[in-house]
C-alpha cells in the first residue's frame, strides 16, 4: 500500500464536490508527464481506489501556446508514445490528444470530467498552465484537485519569496529534512485498479486520440500543424525511457569528476537532465533517490546543525553534495519564486539595486549593438557567443557555464536591459528545449541581478556582475567547443 499524498502537496482549485458516485477518475496530465514519481498520479489513484472506480488519464498538447514547435512537440510526443505502449497494455484509461488546430480542444476536458467523481491534475507554477487551470476550475462543476509534484520541497510550504540562494539553502537545511520521506511512488499500483473501458463513448466521435502517424518520430504527423516549424526537432528523444537513460550515464560516466569539471565546456560532465525535469518526464525525486543510492546515503546522515553552506549538510561525496546544490537549492529557488509573484519575467521584478545601478548606465556606449535577428542567427563578432548560440539552435540546450557567458554578453549587446530581457526570453523560449521553466527565468534573471549582489561597477553593467569571452576563455577550456559548434560544423 502506498502512502497518501501529503495535504500540503494538494490544493482544491473549486469549491465543488468531490462525486463519489461519479464514472470514473480523471487525471489531467499537463505537466509531470510521467507514470511513476509523480504525486499528481498518487493522488489520482489513491481517488480511484478508495472509490473503486477506473482511472484515465488525459494528457492533452495545445497547438498555440507561445513558443509552440517541432521541437517542443516532438520532445512531448515521445513521452506520449512511450505512455501509450505502457498503459495500452492495463486496465488504465489513456488519452493522448494533440490539438489539430486552435479552439479544437474546446470543450474536451469538461466532456471528460462531466461523469468524473474527481478531477486531478498538475500544480505547476509557471508558464500559462497556472491560468489554464484556474480558467478550467471555473468552468467545472465537479472538485477539481492541483497536485504539487514539482521538486523535494513544496512549493506552498515557504512564507516568503527568497533573494538569494544563500538564504534558500538555509532555509531547506531547516525544513527539508521534514519532508524528505514525502518521495511519490516509485511503482504505483496502476494494475490493481478497475479497468476502464468507455473511452469512445466519451469522445462522441467529436475528438480523437493522437494518431500513430503523429506519435511517431517519423510519421510526420507535425507537418499540417499551425506551429513553428523553423525550430527543429532536438537530437535526442524525450521521454521517462530516454530520461532514464542519460541519468544512469551521468551517474556513471559523468559524476565523479562533476564538483571538479562541470564548467568546463569541453567536457560533458553535466547532467543534460534539464529538458527531462521541465517536461516533467524524469522527477527530481527519482534523480535524488539514484544519487542517494550510489553514495548509501540516507536522511541519517544529515548534519545535525544546518550550516547554509554548499558543502557539508547533506554528508554525501564532494560531487553529489556539488549536484544535489543545483538540483534542489538552485533549481527549486525557482519555482519558490514563480509560485509566490505573479511575473516572475517582467522587469520591474528585478531587485532594486540591480535595476538603480542599470539606469544609470543605460546611456553607457556599447561596445557592439545587434538586432534580435542578429543573436539567433549567431552573427556577432565574438566566437564564443556564436558557437553557444549555435548549441541553443541545434542541440536546445548551452552549457551551463556558457548558458551565464550567453546572456551577460547579450545585456552589454542590446540597447537597453530591457531590450536585452526581451532578446533571451525569445532566443531561449523559443530554442531551449527546456525554456519557459522557472529554472530558465532564473538564470535569464541572474543575467541582470536577481540572487545576485553588487559587483566592482563598470561600464553598462553598473554593479551587476559582468563576463567577458576573454576572461572565460582563462578559466575555462572550450577548443573542442569550439570545434563543435563553430561555423563548420553547422
Amino acid at each position: 500500500m502506498t502512502e497518501p499524498v501529503p495535504d500540503l502537496r494538494i490544493r482544491a482549485l473549486n469549491g465543488e464536490p468531490l462525486r463519489p458516485d461519479g464514472a470514473h477518475v480523471l487525471c489531467w496530465m499537463t505537466a509531470f508527464r510521467r507514470l511513476s514519481w509523480n504525486h499528481t498520479l498518487d493522488r489520482a489513484v489513491e481517488h480511484a481506489r478508495e472509490l473503486g472506480l477506473p482511472l484515465l488519464i488525459f494528457e492533452a498538447l495545445r497547438v498555440d501556446y507561445p513558443w509552440a514547435s517541432d521541437r517542443h512537440h516532438r520532445f512531448v510526443l515521445d513521452g506520449m508514445r512511450e505512455h501509450r505502449a505502457t498503459l495500452d497494455r492495463g486496465p488504465v484509461g489513456y488519452l493522448p490528444w494533440v490539438e489539430p488546430r486552435a479552439g479544437a480542444g474546446k470543450g474536451l476536458l469538461e466532456r471528460l470530467a462531466a461523469d468524473a467523481a474527481v478531477v486531478v491534475t498538475d500544480d505547476a507554477p509557471f508558464f500559462f498552465l497556472p491560468r489554464m487551470t484556474a480558467a478550467a476550475a471555473e468552468r467545472l462543476d465537479v472538485r477539481l484537485e492541483a497536485v504539487d509534484s514539482n521538486g523535494l520541497y513544496p512549493i506552498h510550504h515557504a512564507e516568503r519569496t527568497f533573494t538569494t540562494a544563500a538564504s534558500f539553502r538555509r532555509h531547506l537545511q531547516k525544513e527539508l529534512p521534514a519532508f524528505l520521506g514525502d518521495a511519490p511512488s516509485a511503482a504505483p499500483p496502476l494494475d490493481a485498479l478497475t479497468p476502464f473501458e468507455n473511452l469512445d463513448s466519451l469522445l462522441d466521435g467529436r475528438w480523437m486520440p493522437a494518431s500513430d502517424a503523429m506519435l511517431d518520430p517519423d510519421g510526420g504527423g507535425l507537418d499540417a500543424l499551425g506551429i513553428d516549424h523553423d525550430v527543429g526537432p532536438v537530437p535526442f528523444r524525450g521521454g521517462s525511457g530516454p530520461a532514464r537513460e542519460r541519468l544512469e550515464r551521468f551517474l556513471a560516466e559523468r559524476l565523479p569528476e562533476y564538483h571538479e569539471r562541470r564548467n568546463e565546456p569541453d567536457d560533458e560532465t553535466g547532467s543534460r537532465l534539464s529538458p527531462y525535469l521541465h517536461w516533467g518526464h524524469i522527477s527530481s525525486w527519482e534523480v535524488f533517490h539514484r544519487l542517494a543510492e550510489r553514495d548509501d546515503w540516507t536522511p541519517a546522515r544529515l548534519a545535525t546543525t544546518p550550516n547554509g553552506r554548499r558543502e557539508g549538510w547533506w554528508n554525501m561525496s564532494k560531487e553529489a553534495e556539488a549536484f544535489v546544490d543545483e538540483l534542489v537549492t538552485w533549481r527549486e529557488i525557482g519555482f519558490n519564486y514563480c509560485a509566490r509573484e505573479a511575473e516572475p519575467a517582467r522587469y520591474e521584478s528585478l531587485p532594486e539595486w540591480a535595476r538603480a545601478t542599470l539606469a544609470e548606465h543605460a546611456a553607457d556606449p556599447r561596445p557592439h549593438l545587434y538586432t534580435l535577428e542578429e543573436f539567433e542567427a549567431a552573427e556577432t563578432h565574438d566566437e564564443l557567443w556564436n558557437a553557444a548560440q549555435r548549441e541553443l539552435r541545434r542541440e536546445g540546450t548551452i552549457h551551463n557555464y556558457l548558458r551565464m557567458l550567453w546572456g551577460k554578453k547579450i545585456l552589454e549587446w542590446s540597447e537597453s536591459p530591457q531590450e536585452a530581457l526581451k532578446i533571451m526570453i525569445e532566443l531561449n523560449n523559443r530554442w531551449a528545449v527546456d525554456g519557459r521553466d522557472p529554472n530558465s527565468y532564473s538564470g535569464i534573471m541572474w543575467v541582470l541581478g536577481r540572487y545576485d549582489r553588487g559587483w566592482p561597477e563598470r561600464d553598462v553593467f553598473g554593479k551587476v556582475r559582468s563576463m567577458t569571452s576573454q576572461s572565460t576563455r582563462r578559466k575555462v577550456s572550450v577548443d573542442d567547443y569550439l570545434d563543435r559548434f563553430g561555423p563548420e560544423a553547422a
